[in-house]
C-alpha cells in the first residue's frame, strides 16, 4: 500500500492530538489518523487524562498514550467518541483534560459522539453542529442552546469542527487536510485509502431511500424507484396510484402496512434529499426548489422548516478549495470549569 511521500520539518508540521479513553470507538481514533498520517503534514499524538494504555470498545489496546497533565500548543484536537458516552456521567478527568488544551488548539473537533464533551464544556453553545444520528435527539435533548443538525455528515462552525458517526470522522480528516494542504493532497489521500473525496458535509447520514424500510412489494418498489429517479415531475398521491393500478386510498394503506408512512411524507422526504443535495452542489434556492419539485422558494423553506429546523439558506455550498488560515484567536471553555453539564461528582 502505497505511503506518503511528503516530508516536511518537524516545525512545518502541523500537530494534532487526539483524546483516547478507556471504551474509546477505535474507528473514531484510527480513521482521522491514518487520514492525517498520510497527508504528510501532521504529527498525530494520543491523548488520554493520565497517559499510558487505553482499551478500545473492541478490547484492543492503545499503549503509549500521552498524558494531558501537562498542556502543549497544538493546532487540531481532536475527541473521538465512545457508543455509549451519552448515557454515562462523563468522567471528570476527561472534561478537566479536554478543557486544558481547547485555548491552545486553533480547531477542536468531535468524531461521533465526541460532541457530549464538548457541549459539556460549552464550546457547542450557539454553534450547529451534529452527531451519530441515533444520539442526536439526545444532544439537543440534554443541551438546548446547541443547534444540533442531525442528518449531516460534517459541521464547521468557525474553530469548532463536529462530525457523525465513526467513518464521518475520515470525512472530516480529509476536509482538514484540504483546507490546509489544499484539494490535490486531500484527493491523493483519498485515492490511497480507497474512499470517496469526499462527501459534502452537508449531505445526510441517511438518505430517504436508506431511513425507509425495504418493501417486498414489487409494484412499490419499482413506484418508490421511479419516483427518486424523478423527484421533480408533477407527482401527486393520485398519480403515484395510477401507476400501480391502485386507488389513493388504497395506495395509501399499503404505504402504511410496508413502509409505516403516507405516500405523501413519503414524497416530501424524496424531495428534500433531493433539494439538500443540489443546495450542496451550489445551486441557488430557487433552483433546488424547481428542480427537486417544491416549485416554489417559499415551499421549500417551509418543508426546512418544519422538518430540519433550518433554513435553505444555511445549507453549505460545496468547500472552498486552499491552505486553511489559522484562527487568530484561540478558543476557551465558557465560564469556569466546576461542574460543566453532567459533570460527575
Amino acid at each position: 500500500m502505497p505511503r506518503r511521500t511528503a516530508s516536511p520539518t518537524d516545525s512545518d508540521m502541523l500537530g494534532v492530538g487526539i483524546v483516547v479513553y478507556d471504551g474509546v470507538t477505535l474507528l473514531d481514533v484510527s480513521g482521522p489518523a491514518e487520514v492525517f498520517d498520510r497527508a504528510g503534514g501532521y504529527r498525530v499524538e494520543l491523548l488520554s487524562p493520565d497517559g499510558g494504555e487505553v482499551r478500545a470498545s473492541n478490547g484492543l489496546r492503545l499503549a503509549g498514550t500521552r498524558a494531558m497533565h501537562e498542556p502543549f500548543a497544538l493546532d487540531v484536537l481532536v475527541v473521538a467518541g465512545y457508543e455509549h458516552l451519552p448515557h454515562r456521567e462523563l468522567p471528570t478527568p476527561l472534561l478537566e483534560a479536554v478543557a486544558r488544551f481547547v485555548p491552545l488548539a486553533e480547531r477542536v473537533a468531535s468524531v461521533c459522539t465526541g460532541a457530549f464533551v464538548l457541549a459539556a464544556l460549552g464550546l457547542l453553545d450557539g454553534r450547529r453542529a451534529t452527531t451519530h444520528w441515533r444520539q442526536a435527539d439526545e444532544l439537543a435533548q440534554l443541551h438546548p442552546r446547541v443547534r444540533v443538525e442531525a442528518d449531516v455528515l460534517r459541521i464547521a462552525d468557525g474553530p469548532v469542527w463536529t462530525s457523525a458517526g465513526i467513518t464521518a470522522g475520515v470525512d472530516l480528516a480529509l476536509s482538514m487536510v484540504e483546507e490546509d494542504l489544499g484539494a490535490e493532497r486531500a484527493r491523493e489521500v483519498a485515492r490511497e485509502l480507497v474512499v470517496f473525496l469526499h462527501r459534502s458535509g452537508g449531505q445526510a447520514q441517511f438518505s430517504t431511500s436508506l431511513r425507509t424500510p425495504v418493501t417486498t412489494h414489487q409494484r412499490l418498489r419499482e413506484l418508490m424507484e421511479d419516483v427518486q429517479a424523478e423527484p421533480a415531475a408533477p407527482h401527486t398521491v393520485d398519480s403515484m396510484a395510477r401507476t400501480v393500478s391502485l386507488s389513493s386510498r388504497q395506495l395509501t394503506r399499503l404505504f402504511q402496512h410496508e413502509l409505516g408512512t403516507t405516500p405523501a411524507r413519503w414524497l416530501e422526504l424524496v424531495r428534500l434529499d433531493h433539494a439538500k443535495q443540489l443546495l450542496l452542489d451550489g445551486h441557488s434556492v430557487t433552483e433546488s426548489a424547481q428542480l427537486s419539485g417544491f416549485g416554489s422558494d417559499e415551499t421549500l423553506r417551509r418543508v426546512f422548516w418544519r422538518l430540519l429546523h433550518t433554513t435553505p439558506e444555511r445549507v453549505p455550498g460545496p468547500l472552498p478549495h486552499g491552505r486553511h488560515r489559522r484562527h487568530p484567536a484561540r478558543m476557551s471553555v465558557g465560564g469556569p470549569l466546576v461542574r460543566p453539564h453532567r459533570l460527575a461528582a
